[in-house]
């Protein structure tokens, strides 16, 4: 099982990279090839090249959890499936996030709950520290971190709609080609993490 990790704090939703990350390995890319571009060639604009290692690596770590199947579905789905992909891949790389998704987000769907609130987040970590001491060991700064990256995570995917000051939830409809390929898979419970629907 993978450990727990706060490293969300440093990433982003970033699409459109991982997007051109995902066609260049299924056009048959080497990753040399794209490290190549991603770093030496800076193309992601960054001020300093060791930030553009880090998000390749990231960028990397996501797009590796994708198989060559749903890759296809990717390339040949709308704009809301890819932000979905990308979100299911984020998932797969972070123990935490995921359990978040399955824990509350699927919940509020299921019980009705219209929006998710900061204090939910908070609960959810609060869990969190007393089952595990490396979240335990975390600082309140962290925490803070880690939950504006969950909502903004959320929003650039879809899943959450801010109406004010309100992030209203807001389950994906998936394309029937991703819903079936994550039953095929194995991942009913990441399906139902983001669909609430018990499959």
């Amino acid at each position: 099982m993978k450990k727990y990790s706060s490293g969300l704090v440093s990433e982003a939703f970033w699409f459109i990279e991982f997007k051109k990350m995902v066609i260049m390995r299924h056009q048959g890319c080497t990753w040399d090839e794209i490290r190549e571009l991603y770093v030496e060639q800076n193309m992601l604009a960054m001020p300093r090249k060791q930030r553009a290692m880090r998000i390749y690596g990231y960028l990397k770590g996501r797009v590796e959890t994708l198989d060559s199947e749903i890759s296809e579905i990717f390339i040949n789905s709308d704009l809301q499936t890819q932000k979905t992909v990308n979100i299911i891949s984020i998932a797969l790389k972070n123990r935490l996030f995921y359990e978040f998704l399955y824990e509350v987000y699927r919940e509020k769907i299921q019980t009705g709950a219209s929006e998710i609130k900061h204090s939910d987040i908070d609960s959810f970590f609060r869990k969190k520290q007393e089952q595990d001491k490396t979240v335990g060991a975390w600082t309140e700064h962290t925490f803070k971190r880690l939950k504006g990256a969950y909502f903004t995570l959320l929003t650039e995917s879809g899943l959450l709609k801010t109406q004010g000051n309100k992030k209203m939830i807001n389950p994906p409809v998936l394309d029937e080609s991703l819903e079936a390929y994550l039953i095929k898979s194995g991942s009913k419970q990441l399906l139902k993490a983001l669909t609430g629907v018990d499959i």
